[in-house]
């Protein structure tokens, strides 16, 4: 058997996450397949550019980041409002015990920003 068919594909459940937005996303018509692989390749150049190493361990936050940046281009939200759900989900996060399943709650729009950006 081949060891690489029983690594898991996402290393974390944000990343399954984005993937699946973006599906859901691009079959509902937000973009076309095309302009997401654009949308993606921009997004690691860029990153590459800034000094990314590429070793493959930062390829999901490209992912995110291109999908926050088709998401507000195709003006279905902002950067603003991303960035504010952003935050309101890394205070729920904090304040969540390990193990237990993290829940948005009004007071985490509120919360001051956290010490770290989310993945």
């Amino acid at each position: 058997m081949n060891p690489s068919a029983e690594a898991p594909v996402f290393a974390e459940p944000w990343q399954a996450h984005a993937f699946a937005l973006v599906l859901q996303l691009h079959q509902r018509g937000l973009f076309s397949w095309p302009e997401w692989a654009a949308a993606l390749a921009e997004q690691i150049a860029r990153a590459q550019a800034a000094g990314d190493a590429d070793h493959g361990d930062t390829y999901y936050q490209h992912w995110l980041a291109a999908l926050e940046a088709i998401v507000a281009a195709k003006g279905a939200s902002t950067a603003a409002e991303l960035a504010r759900y952003a935050q309101a989900w890394d205070h729920a996060a904090e304040r969540t015990p390990h193990g237990r399943p993290i829940e948005l709650q009004p007071g985490d729009f509120d919360a001051p920003a956290a010490a770290t950006p989310h993945p």
